[in-house]
């Protein structure tokens, strides 16, 4: 699904699912870096897919790291790309951070 499908928040640093917060990629990155990045994140999410269908617990440590060494790459774990000093807000239901008027305000018409 297209990352445009779903509301943005007005400083770009989350996009909305089911009324929670995700944090977006570090928009400073190239994009030859970020499609090397995502390119990286998703053969690590097949690797776990593989794990799981196998039922192999074992296998899921290497891949599941994967995913996240890439997801801290990205930006979208870890420190926060931004410097202004403001908390991550990160996987927390929109309507109990400082952006639930923007979301109720219309924002939730978009995703």
């Amino acid at each position: 699904m297209p990352a445009d499908v779903h509301p943005v928040t007005p400083d770009g640093r989350y996009f909305v699912v089911r009324g929670r917060l995700w944090r977006r990629a570090d928009p400073s990155l190239s994009e030859d870096r970020r499609t090397t990045l995502v390119a990286e994140l998703m053969q690590a999410r097949r690797a776990v897919g593989v794990a799981l269908r196998k039922a192999d617990k074992a296998a899921l440590a290497e891949p599941r790291a994967g995913v996240d060494r890439a997801k801290v790459a990205l930006g979208e774990r870890g420190p926060v790309w931004w410097d202004d000093g403001t908390p991550d807000l990160n996987r927390r239901m929109v309507a109990n951070t400082p952006y639930a008027e923007w979301f109720e305000n219309g924002a939730n018409d978009q995703g």
